[in-house]
């Protein structure tokens, strides 16, 4: 029998993920969702839904949270800890309020969540407390007795969240042809912001110049590329880019673009690459479509050999290292003195997002940070 891991003050682990359409006639509804408030005619929501339509209307991001809830618990049963696990999403089915009540009628009272978004920013963290907030004001209003809620900590570089990419990397550099491989670069990829939102992510004083969230990817590209190099004898060389904007033209988002810098490395005779999407979970819409369609199409435009390395997703090593980051803050929760696991230069992230953290344009009530109104 496994020893008995103590989850107190914790009764819950809830899942919270973006969610997404799975069918064709979800697509638009989704899209309204997740643009709610920004007064985007519906037929531009078709034309933005085609990413989507490509893949039959589905995408991949809910069967891979069910895959990883499967493995949270089989990970959770076989280490003894006696933690059920819900799922909740902000943009679709199973939606985060409808989630909470489950919980509360439940039983639940103290309630970990963990976010399918491994680093700061306004979009990854504060963004998702947000929805919390409204999602507890609702609870509220309905006469409900409220859960507390923490959130756990970015897992950027927790070892199980950078391990499994390093293979994957690996993995990827030993599926090119070998007369490219040793002289292969490596495109280390994440969702582009907006520079303002970048410039204020993390705690106030991580901002300027990218943030903690140019900073984090940075520590991680670079755990990565010296891990490969110690593994294999080669230094390749690499750089931290971006895909995925979305903005207004004449806002200045985070660069290069992952295609611009494929065109950039061709001419300069770089015979390979390997495009690592360490800003992402799982292989969701982003990385289907925005590596595995528009950079692939681009590189064979190019003539330009390219491997895509997987995401973390379900792999039992994340799975293993979300069990470390709850018995971690369970303990520090009882008073005890824990030592977070975290590989890099840049340490633990903190446990509580202090106030000024990753701040939005017009601010909102989030929950689980020291300015939520849900103590």
């Amino acid at each position: 029998m496994p020893d008995v891991l103590d989850p107190a003050p914790y009764d819950a682990l809830l899942l919270l993920s973006f969610g997404g359409p799975e069918g064709p006639d979800d697509v638009v509804p989704f899209l309204e969702n997740v643009t709610r408030g920004r007064g985007i005619p519906k037929e531009r929501l078709k034309e933005v839904g085609q990413h989507y339509f490509l893949f039959g209307g589905v995408s991949p991001i809910n069967a891979q949270n069910r895959a990883l809830l499967d493995a949270l618990r089989e990970d959770f049963a076989a280490h003894g800890l006696d933690l059920p696990v819900y799922w909740g999403n902000r943009n679709w089915a199973p939606y985060l309020t409808d989630t909470l009540r489950e919980m509360v009628a439940d039983g639940r009272r103290r309630i970990l969540v963990l976010a399918t978004s491994a680093y700061a920013s306004y979009s990854g963290c504060r963004q998702y407390r947000e929805n919390l907030a409204e999602a507890l004001a609702t609870l509220e209003a309905e006469g409900r007795e409220l859960p507390r809620i923490d959130k756990l900590r970015h897992y950027f570089n927790h070892p199980g969240f950078v391990e499994p990419m390093i293979e994957g990397v690996l993995e990827s550099l030993a599926d090119l042809p070998e007369d490219v491989r040793e002289g292969a670069h490596l495109a280390f990829s994440t969702h582009s912001i907006p520079e303002t939102a970048a410039d204020t992510s993390g705690p106030a004083g991580q901002h300027g110049d990218g943030g903690a969230y140019v900073r984090q990817h940075l520590d991680v590209a670079r755990l990565i590329a010296e891990a490969v190099r110690e593994r294999t004898g080669v230094d390749h060389p690499w750089r931290l880019v971006y895909q995925s904007r979305s903005g207004a033209p004449h806002i200045p988002w985070l660069e290069p673009d992952i295609c611009d810098h494929l065109e950039e490395l061709h001419g300069r005779g770089v015979p390979a690459v390997v495009m690592a999407p360490i800003g992402f979970v799982s292989d969701h819409m982003e990385v289907l479509y925005d590596l595995d369609t528009e950079a692939k199409a681009k590189a064979e435009e190019l003539g330009l050999p390219v491997r895509r390395s997987a995401t973390v997703g379900a792999d039992p090593r994340f799975a293993a290292a979300v069990r470390d980051l709850v018995t971690e803050r369970a303990a520090a929760e009882r008073g005890k003195k824990v030592a977070p696991c975290a590989l890099g230069a840049l340490g633990a992230s903190h446990d509580v997002c202090p106030v000024g953290c990753c701040p939005a344009r017009a601010p909102k009530p989030a929950a689980a940070g020291a300015d939520s109104p849900y103590a």
